[in-house]
């Protein structure tokens, strides 16, 4: 039987997991010399693609030197965490991979922790070492000091590492003699991390993940513990819950290479996918027949923040999308729940709107997205973060922000996060860069991204992870600006747009449709203000003794997804439908509004 090795990638954003993964599949010739396949190979879905993140963990697997070693590539974002805690369960070691300019960042540390919690052997791979101004051994001395600070035993602190830059396809023992290929890396896999576990015994496998095929349904994913499971046997399915369900399993598949290869039996330590066993989730236990034993279901971390998604009911409802009943916004969040663990729905006392808890902006936005790419139209309210109440004091989530930024514009930074009851924990200077770090309420990040984007021309570069709840820090203002409503349904005029300029910025283009009570723009003061671009210039038969000065109108700002959920207030809903994003007023007529303003 060949040996096999099951390891989890980790890694801050933007570290480098991606692309080490490729390089190893290249390394291990999986693909033919004649076949390109390009870079990112496991970003398949076209979100991913466009964003340059991982937001789903995927499973590769290849051959070295007779070893069969599974990959699990894992996203960086703390929004999507719940990813990463469930996957670390399949794998016996993980390959920490490190910035040699940045070091270990906010997002290191939390998946960190939970490798050494889980008792799992690190190997640290300290990547882009080509960068200017890059210090590795100063960050091997920091991943040590890390681990130490997060309670790692004596021979997790033991740890190998290997230097070298992904990109360029090498690593080196010793990052001042560049090798040609990825030998080190993969050597130091098969020395140092543990082989996985053969355990005697009946069969015992946890559910890590699902995929779903059109032909044979929903598809259990899950490292085998104990035992064999064999084609054609029966099985009992140990709900996470509580309670056992009799199945049996009709085909077993092992992971080679990017795909799936049918066998007949697995052993234990291996990743395999089971097609046949009905109404599983994720968390459930796929035990021996007549004695069933359970194992350990996965904890993830609690949601932070929630939205309101309801039904479109503009004006404009149904022209663009096919799913726009309640019913199909319910069966598509409840199709949801079933993979992504971190996620909660619940519903309201009114039968259209849901409640949708997640772990923070992105998370929720990426779900919003996947929708209105499938064809659905839907509202959603302002993003509101949980409070709890713990011992009778009012509580709400901390987190820990990092900022790195040009060191000119650092004051900037600072002021911003202050104003948001930020409290600064350190600053130090990287090169021109700095590094700055703060405790800040969750609230204070929604929004936050843009205003520093914006102050510093787009060079800020920030990260959060999740620490606590703490007693609430109060009120945090909003945004300062009122916003420019439409008085009427009808096309933007470009004459009339032109007049109203100095008013404030508008967020549609000339001749756009608009309707009553949508947000067409920003008000240059703090109030709301109501205003009519509907209407034409009247014309006379009398000549004008000057002519007329040409309309010069500035371009509309144009919202990204989770852009335009950190722009509305909370009386506003951002419409989304498969090819537009609309700001409007929850309600669209202004005696409406006027009515409900106390409320």
């Amino acid at each position: 039987m060949t040996q096999i090795k099951n390891i989890a990638i980790i890694a801050h954003v933007d570290h480098g997991k991606t692309t080490m993964v490729d390089k190893i599949m290249y390394h291990c010739q999986l693909f033919r010399e004649s076949e390109n396949t390009g870079d990112l190979i496991l970003d398949n879905n076209d979100i991913e693609r466009e964003r340059g993140i991982t937001i789903v963990s995927k499973n590769v697997s290849v051959q070295y030197k007779g070893t069969k070693i599974n990959i699990i590539d894992t996203p960086g974002h703390a929004d999507f965490g719940g990813e990463v805690e469930r996957v670390l369960n399949m794998a016996d070691g993980v390959l920490l991979i490190v910035d040699a300019f940045e070091g270990p960042m906010p997002q290191t540390r939390f998946v960190l922790q939970k490798a050494i919690e889980l008792g799992l052997k690190p190997c640290v791979v300290i990547n882009k070492v080509d960068k200017e101004n890059c210090t590795p051994d100063e960050v091997h001395e920091k991943v040590f000091d890390l681990m130490f600070e997060l309670g790692a035993e004596e021979w997790q602190l033991d740890f190998p590492a290997v230097y070298g830059s992904a990109k360029n396809n090498w690593m080196s023992t010793d990052w001042k003699t560049p090798t040609d290929s990825l030998e080190p890396l993969l050597e130091m896999v098969i020395q140092h991390i543990p082989d996985a576990k053969a355990n005697e015994g009946t069969p015992q496998m946890l559910i890590t993940s699902l995929d779903y095929s059109s032909f044979t349904g929903r598809i259990a994913i899950g490292r085998l513990q104990r035992g064999e499971l064999k084609e054609g046997m029966n099985i009992s399915l140990i709900k996470r819950e509580g309670g056992v369900v009799k199945s049996r399993i009709k085909e077993l598949y092992t992971f080679e290479g990017l795909g799936r290869k049918k066998v007949e039996s697995v052993k234990a330590g291996d990743i395999c996918a089971v097609v046949g066993v009905e109404g599983f989730e994720i968390g459930d236990c796929i035990a021996d027949f007549e004695n069933p034993e359970g194992l350990e279901t996965i904890k993830i971390d609690e949601p932070t923040m929630s939205m309101l998604f309801t039904i479109n009911d503009s004006p404009f409802f149904g022209k663009e999308g096919k799913f726009v009943t309640s019913r199909h916004i319910k069966e598509r969040l409840n199709k949801e729940l079933e993979k992504n663990l971190a996620l909660r729905v619940k519903e309201t006392d009114s039968a259209d709107k849901f409640m949708v808890f997640g772990r923070g902006v992105l998370h929720l936005s990426v779900l919003i997205e996947t929708m209105r790419r499938e064809g659905y139209e839907l509202q959603i309210g302002q993003p509101q973060v949980i409070i709890k109440e713990i011992d009778g004091v009012k509580c709400e989530p901390i987190e820990e922000l990092t900022i790195d930024i040009p060191e000119n514009l650092s004051g900037r930074a600072v002021e911003f996060v202050t104003l948001r009851k930020g409290e600064m924990l350190s600053m130090e200077p990287k090169g021109e860069r700095m590094i700055i770090k703060f405790n800040i309420p969750s609230r204070g990040i929604i929004g936050l991204r843009n205003q520093l984007l914006t102050a510093t021309a787009g060079e800020a570069i920030m990260s959060h992870r999740f620490i606590e709840y703490q007693p609430y820090k109060g009120e945090i203002a909003g945004r300062n600006n009122g916003s420019l409503i439409s008085m009427e349904n009808g096309k933007a005029i470009p004459y009339s747009i032109d007049k109203l300029q100095d008013r404030g910025k508008f967020f549609v283009d000339p001749n756009e449709d608009i309707y009553e009570g949508q947000v067409i723009g920003e008000n240059s003061r703090s109030d709301d203000m109501t205003v009519n671009v509907t209407k034409t210039k009247k014309l006379t038969n009398v000549r004008s003794s000057g002519a007329d000065d040409k309309a010069r109108i500035v371009p509309a700002i144009k919202f990204s997804l989770e852009e335009a959920l950190e722009y509305i207030q909370k009386d506003e809903y951002v419409e989304v439908t498969p090819k537009s994003l609309r700001l409007r007023k929850i309600y669209l007529n202004e005696n409406d509004r006027k009515r409900n303003k106390n409320d």
